[in-house]
């Protein structure tokens, strides 16, 4: 297959390594790295772009231009709390030229919020992650990372709770998003999600009336044209799409794309370049074509995951105990794709 486009610039560098060329020396935090953004590289992302809105199927910034997000997604907050930290998101920022981060607040798995986790100390990692990404000027999504327990209506309760308490803390931050559900599936149809939505939405505008919300949709965040065939009655809306290359291809694409150039605003507030399972092998031509389509339309993007987790989506190796300042050998393979390609892809 001709290799084209943002594939074509990323294999260049990310798949000769073997031969020596090698994209970064020693760190790849801050001033380490070269390749600054001329005169704008003293400004925040904030800084620069300000309170966001969604404005038709594209999330533009305060001036009304079309902006992408991209940026990398914790692992559960409960797994690997030691990379929610200022020192991390500034490798991410001047290192991998990245402008948010989610947290990803699981419901249900290990500790989760909903099934035993301390709740007090996992809202206190949500607090120091925002405060982290404020203090650098990134954005940052605060994500309600459902999984296991497939239907967002599971714990709604919680998440009323939840989603009242923290916009109220952050009603006046430019930067938070809020997802409200990461990866609906099993038995959670569309409209369930949609009643669901319809309780947590309007406690999230009485606190911020402007604030950007992303809504995942069924089979794992995949059956989006579920929400193009009846969309949710609020502004400033987002509708999730997840995929992972290895296994979402052509057929997951081109439902993607028929939602976007019908007006859909979708953003990819999970990716990763390896199969569903977030292990297995990378498959570097699929992720190119999905970056490809993805840069066509303005769509945000966070990838998974940012850990040391002995599997191909943690961009971090097992044997890199650092949180921050990497250097190239210490990332993973896959996390040496997604830092050349935030890097190679970043605007101011």
């Amino acid at each position: 297959m001709k290799k084209t486009g943002v594939w074509n610039k990323i294999s260049k560098r990310v798949l000769s390594v073997a031969a020596g060329v090698m994209l970064l020396s020693g760190s790849i935090c801050g001033s380490a790295c070269g390749d600054s953004f001329t005169s704008e590289a003293s400004s925040t992302p904030l800084q620069r772009h300000g309170a966001l809105r969604v404005q038709g199927a594209k999330l533009v910034d305060q001036y009304g231009e079309p902006i992408r997000l991209m940026g990398m997604s914790t692992h559960g907050l409960a797994w690997f709390p030691q990379y929610v930290s200022q020192d991390t998101f500034l490798t991410l920022r001047d290192g991998w030229k990245t402008n948010c981060v989610r947290l990803a607040l699981y419901t249900e798995e290990y500790n989760g919020y909903c099934s035993g986790g301390n709740q007090e100390e996992l809202k206190a990692i949500v607090r120091r992650g925002v405060e982290a990404a404020t203090n650098l000027g990134m954005y940052v999504i605060i994500d309600w990372h459902i999984l296991s327990d497939q239907d967002p209506n599971t714990h709604k309760e919680e998440a009323k709770a939840f989603f009242s308490e923290i916009s109220s803390l952050y009603r006046n931050n430019e930067n938070v998003i809020y997802e409200l559900c990461n990866e609906p599936n099993g038995s959670a149809t569309w409209d369930r999600i949609k009643q669901y939505a319809g309780e947590v939405i309007p406690l999230i505008r009485a606190n911020d009336p402007d604030a950007v919300i992303i809504v995942g949709t069924p089979t794992w965040s995949q059956d989006i044209h579920l929400a193009l065939e009846s969309p949710l009655p609020y502004d400033n809306l987002l509708y999730a799409l997840h995929f992972y290359a290895a296994t979402h291809t052509d057929w997951l694409r081109q439902r993607a794309e028929e939602c976007m150039q019908r007006g859909l605003p979708v953003f990819v507030s999970e990716f990763g370049i390896c199969d569903a399972s977030g292990n297995g092998q990378n498959d570097y031509v699929q992720a190119g074509l999905w970056m490809e389509l993805l840069e066509r339309y303005d769509i945000s993007c966070c990838s998974w995951n940012l850990a040391n987790k002995a599997e191909s989506s943690s961009v971090i190796s097992p044997a890199c105990m650092k949180t921050s300042g990497w250097s190239y050998e210490e990332l993973s393979e896959g996390g040496q794709w997604i830092s050349t390609y935030f890097r190679q892809t970043a605007k101011p």
